[in-house]
């Protein structure tokens, strides 16, 4: 019968054998006879698969090994013999003989690490292999589009990489990494300095992994204001002493990279962004121009302005920022325009969903903060107007308020009708309402100067002359 053909490995002819290596496939499954508990964890923790074995037979023994291991049964050379066999698969894989001949391979399961490392490195080569040879056979379709093709390619080989998780790390080891961080000289705040005093002094700046969520309703500056933090970071402002910037990467996909490198400009220079438009400039603001473009030109800021974004190819990009520049910020602008094309279909609700779980799951893996724009949703506009938004305010999807480490909301009070502070042409509220490691806190005061689009802290009652507010400082030792 065709189910009781043996298992065997029948290359093609004339083709190259792939990656793999039949000594260190038997020796992991020898040392998880001989020493199961430990071995299998550590299969396990590696990520170590039924097909990560290129020899069927090696394939089958193991799958059994971990069927077993997952109801919680004892595994030996017995135990193993039974579940084959009641599988139909003892006879083919070479009977009980052939589990006895894997023990006698190995004499000792101390080396059990070693050998699960090879196993895993020559599956991920097969990998890449078969990846590559289906880039190859999509590129030579009558309607294959380059532009297309690679982005499948790069989506492929991510693909790969998505599903390598890291290895738990040891405990001493994050201790150190702690003490490091509390006796370097960024004493103040242990993530990057947005450059706004009372903001920083609330999230302690934007730390590594962490997801941030800025949102509000269209038009009262988001984009303005991460384009300032971003503006801080890479010029030191607000930092540590030296002033040193650090790379930031930027995703638009609603601005266009010119009109964000003008608008920044103008910013920074403090030139109306209207009277540029209309062509009047003066000799006084043409100057204050080329001084702020002199500012900037040097600074570290990658800017991707690609409508229409998948998360996927999102990741991608940002891996590769990370690595080429080291970024150590990412800003996104906005969350909603990102797609997550198979999961559209479901509902607008899990795309989104998707989304905002692939953009935290990039914070982690690339150890760096993200600052991530969010639309909120009309029904802020449905309550009374001097209400503050709500978690539940974040547009399309629950997930976002879950999967975020900071929630910001931003107002601004003069284009709220009957808002007590409607009077202040210039003031901006900024509301963390969620903190995961620390204090929230309700109407951080910026000044907001909407013709230049850009932001500053506000004096208000109750700060000394140093700019500290009694409620965030923290006692230090005499």
């Amino acid at each position: 019968m065709a189910n009781e053909a043996p298992l065997t490995t029948a290359a093609a002819p004339l083709e190259r054998v792939p990656p793999h290596s039949e000594e260190a496939e038997r020796g992991v499954l020898g040392a998880v006879l001989l020493d199961a508990e430990r071995v299998m964890d550590l299969c396990i923790e590696k990520q170590l698969v039924p097909e990560s074995f290129y020899v069927p037979i090696h394939r089958a023994i193991y799958e059994a090994m971990l069927a077993m291991s997952r109801e919680g049964r004892p595994i030996d050379l017995l135990t193993v013999s039974e579940q084959l066999k009641g599988g139909g698969l003892l006879d083919r894989v070479g009977g009980p003989m052939a589990l006895n001949r894997l023990v006698d391979a190995t004499p000792t399961a101390a080396h059990a690490e070693y050998y699960i490392d090879i196993v895993r490195d020559r599956h991920m080569l097969r990998q890449v292999i078969g990846a590559a040879r289906e880039i190859e056979k999509n590129c030579y379709q009558p309607d294959a589009a380059g532009s297309l093709a690679l982005s499948d390619a790069e989506q492929a080989f991510f693909d790969i990489t998505a599903h390598q998780h890291g290895q738990m790390r040891p405990w001493d080891d994050l201790i150190h990494e702690i003490v490091r961080m509390l006796d370097s000289e960024h004493r103040g705040i242990l993530g990057l300095a947005t450059g706004y005093k009372d903001i920083d002094r609330c999230i302690g700046g934007l730390k590594p992994a962490n997801m941030v969520i800025l949102a509000a309703r269209p038009s009262m500056g988001k984009t303005s204001l991460a384009m300032n933090i971003a503006e801080n970071v890479v010029l030191g402002i607000g930092g540590d002493a030296g002033g040193r910037g650090k790379p930031v990467g930027i995703f638009s996909l609603e601005m266009s990279c010119v009109d964000l490198v003008k608008r920044m400009i103008c910013s920074r220079a403090e030139v109306s962004m209207q009277r540029l438009n209309e062509g009047y400039l003066s000799r006084t603001n043409h100057n204050r121009l080329i001084h702020a473009a002199d500012a900037l030109v040097t600074a570290p800021i990658f800017l991707d302005d690609t409508a229409g974004l998948e998360i996927a190819e999102l990741r991608a990009r940002a891996r590769r920022m990370k690595v080429k520049h080291d970024i150590q910020l990412i800003v996104v602008d906005y969350l909603q325009l990102l797609r997550a094309p198979e999961y559209s279909r479901q509902s607008r609700q899990v795309e989104i969903a998707m989304v905002s779980a692939g953009i935290k799951a990039m914070a982690k893996e690339l150890n760096l903060p993200v600052l991530v724009l969010s639309q909120l949703s009309r029904a802020a506009e449905q309550r009374d107007k001097t209400e503050k938004p709500k978690l539940s305010d974040l547009r399309d999807s629950g997930s976002i308020e879950q999967d975020a480490d900071i929630v910001m909301f931003l107002q601004r009070p003069s284009r709220i009708p009957g808002h007590p502070d409607r009077e202040n042409e210039t003031l901006a509220l900024v509301d963390v309402a969620k903190n995961r490691n620390g204090p929230t806190s309700d109407d951080i005061r910026l000044e907001f100067m909407s013709e230049y689009t850009r932001f500053r802290d506000a004096a208000h009652p109750g700060v000394d002359e140093a700019g500290v507010q009694p409620t965030y400082v923290q006692e230090e030792e005499p």
